[in-house]
């Protein structure tokens, strides 16, 4: 790539340097690391995309977040009652209710990312998101104190979810060490992706219908149980749920343009920014609605939000690659967003090992190794940009 300065950057911009105005046409390929991430956003497309200065971009994260809070509870409990309904049971529920409602901030914000052509960024996000929202399961430990979180929420849904999900982070793997292998700008890895999340889903349904295994059941475990059913219809119910997953996608479009305009007027490494800051926004929805869940004894419904929405989480990596126009998104993310994928993978098989260990005190080994693991994967990522 052309070595840029920032006297260049800025008359390509019309204005002087490090002023944060319409960008110029960016090039076909950006490389999200180091300098190259800076000429990304410091030009804006012909398209009219404007970054937003740093103020606007913190208070827009502010009032997302705000935003996200406020549904949350709502969500918690319009899926908690449909489970019933329904009869799907709290962890399928989790899964596929929650977590795909509670999982399209997540989506705006990775669309816009990789149209704006910030491959790291788009990557990031939905890796992140995975992360972070697992690294909640160890503060909702600490809420939780009656027992350890993933003994009282024994399920063997959510542990089939968690294996499912290690092997849908796998694939990008597998992209990231070819890059070149293209099916026009797609790598055809990448729809795999979408038939294992389904095929996942068929296995879970069976396992529901006839688990050939069950956890031990102790005085502290906590069973799917039916609420007492409230007033409102089951169409009642299914259309507060719709309402509240516009208003909370419509989060994602703020999160990304003020991730980016962060991400600009600082300087940092987009991976680590949309591994982070971003994610740690869009994944709000998950920590409030598991906190809910837990007040409300849904124990199991707030696990199944966290696994669901990560499995639901890594469909988003096939829209970034879908999205992302200017060839490999994996050769134009870098080996940081490879790092943040492994650490990834690796906090997922913690979660994995608590499950089935089932400490019943304390928050248990995985309460310590999720967030240490996490801390140390953005470090290297830092590293590694």
């Amino acid at each position: 790539m052309t070595d840029v300065t920032p006297a260049m950057r800025g008359r390509a911009c019309g204005s002087e340097p490090g002023s944060h105005g319409a960008r110029a046409p960016r090039p076909p390929r950006a490389h999200s690391s180091g300098r190259a991430t800076r000429l990304v956003h410091d030009v804006a497309t012909e398209e009219g995309i404007i970054t937003w200065t740093l103020w606007p971009s913190i208070a827009g994260l502010a009032l997302a977040g705000l935003v996200i809070v406020l549904a949350g509870t709502r969500l918690a409990r319009t899926a908690d009652e449909l489970a019933d309904r329904t009869g799907m049971g709290e962890a399928v529920a989790g899964a596929l209710l929650l977590g795909a409602v509670t999982s399209l901030p997540g989506i705006v914000t990775t669309v816009t990312g990789s149209l704006a052509g910030d491959a790291a960024f788009a990557i990031a996000n939905p890796v992140g998101g995975v992360a972070v929202q697992t690294v909640w399961l160890a503060i909702a430990d600490l809420v939780y104190r009656r027992a350890n979180l993933e003994h009282a929420a024994a399920s063997l849904e959510n542990v089939l979810q968690t294996l499912v999900l290690a092997a849908l982070l796998s694939v990008p793997v597998i992209a990231y060490a070819t890059p070149d292998l293209l099916w026009g700008w797609i790598h055809p890895a990448t729809l795999l992706i979408p038939v294992f999340y389904g095929y996942g889903f068929v296995l879970l349904r069976r396992m529901h219908k006839a688990p050939m295994w069950k956890p031990t059941q102790t005085d502290d475990t906590r069973e799917d149980e039916p609420e007492p059913p409230s007033s409102r219809s089951t169409a009642q119910l299914w259309g507060i749920l719709a309402s509240l997953a516009v208003v909370v996608g419509a989060t994602g479009w703020v999160i990304a343009q003020a991730g980016l305009g962060v991400i600009e007027a600082t300087g940092l490494p987009s991976g680590v920014v949309g591994f982070t800051l971003t994610t740690a926004i869009t994944s709000l929805p998950e920590l409030v609605t598991l906190l809910a869940a837990i007040r409300l004894g849904a124990l199991t419904l707030g696990v199944g939000n966290v696994i669901g929405g990560n499995a639901f989480d890594t469909l988003l990596i096939v829209v970034a690659d879908l999205t992302y126009l200017d060839g490999s998104i994996y050769a134009a993310a870098g080996p940081s967003s490879l790092v943040l994928l492994g650490g990834t993978v690796l906090i997922t098989t913690i979660l994995a090992g608590g499950l089935v260990v089932r400490d019943r005190k304390g928050i248990g080994f995985e309460g310590v190794a999720l967030p240490a693991v996490y801390v140390g994967t953005v470090a290297l990522a830092v590293v590694a940009s």
